[in-house]
């Protein structure tokens, strides 16, 4: 996760222009948030998988340069066909791409799909991209029509109040606490060992919806102390729980029963559709959803 590594459709996708925010921004804020806010305004669970690319996996070019990941037009189509599938999460940590949005936005609006699943776009850490980048690329990232944004590696109370500021500053109608009636999901990540110790100031924190823990990059960090990241991990669950916030969490086969008895509501897991439908199925017969 480390530099390395939410019940409607609405017929349209918002579009994005620079220096066109007001109208960006008025239409984002009538669109439906995809199905997984409704859930987590209920206080219900909501499952999801990382977008997988499509792009054979060691493919290199002519130079024998790997190729980066690949996001299509027919690929989101497919996912968004899916009606397990809450949410999909676009991981564009490593490398950031505004076309991969923006074709994940368009497939998914080709969906012809009853409800559509919420789309999160996880882009690059403040502390690579710098300030100013980042705030840009929260404003793109919703202007091109996702529901919402994933900031990872929140190092501070100071950088989480920042990485709040961004949303702010586009204009986003976010979902929080503070704010019910929003629509857009704004998702900070903690996964530092440092950023542990300042948990209760980050979970004070006002303008985001979701507070997280990224157990693998926490794990590393740790020193491989699994233990003790996932111990932080709950402890980011139920500070996040207790700010009215719910918590996102990876999960396996092995695991999708003990994050559900944890609290975690918004499972997130890896592989194939079909490999993570299979442990869908299997947490929403442990949460009694059909």
């Amino acid at each position: 996760m480390r530099r390395t590594g939410w019940l409607v459709a609405l017929p349209f996708v918002v579009t994005f222009a620079v220096g066109c925010a007001s109208a960006s921004n008025a239409s984002r804020s009538s669109r439906s948030s995809g199905a997984a806010l409704p859930l987590w305004k209920a206080g219900a669970a909501a499952f999801g998988m990382f977008v997988p690319s499509e792009r054979t996996p060691g493919a290199v070019d002519a130079s024998g340069k790997r190729l980066p990941p690949l996001y299509t037009e027919n690929g989101a189509k497919a996912l968004a066909a899916n009606p397990l599938l809450d949410y999909l999460f676009l991981n564009l940590e490593g490398a950031y791409d505004a076309a991969a949005v923006r074709a994940m936005v368009s497939g998914i609006r080709l969906s012809s799909a009853a409800t559509r699943p919420t789309l999160l776009v996880r882009i690059p850490t403040i502390e690579d991209a710098g300030v100013e980048l980042t705030r840009a690329r929260v404003k793109e990232v919703l202007g091109l029509g996702a529901d919402g944004v994933v900031i990872p590696h929140v190092r501070s109370a100071a950088e989480a109040r920042t990485a709040a500021a961004f949303f702010t500053e586009a204009g986003a109608k976010v979902w929080s606490p503070a704010n019910p009636s929003g629509t857009v999901i704004a998702m900070l990540m903690v996964e530092d060992k440092g950023a542990i110790t300042e948990l209760t100031d980050i979970a004070e924190v006002k303008g985001y919806s979701l507070l997280s823990c990224g157990i693998g990059s926490l794990t590393r960090d740790m020193g491989g102390d699994t233990p003790g990241a996932e111990a932080a991990c709950k402890r980011a669950r139920d500070l996040g729980a207790k700010a009215g916030m719910p918590s996102m969490m990876t999960a396996t086969a092995s695991t999708i029963t003990d994050r559900i008895e944890k609290g975690y509501l918004g499972l997130l897991l890896s592989g194939t559709a079909d490999q993570a439908s299979a442990i869908i199925r299997t947490g929403r017969a442990e949460v009694k959803r059909p």
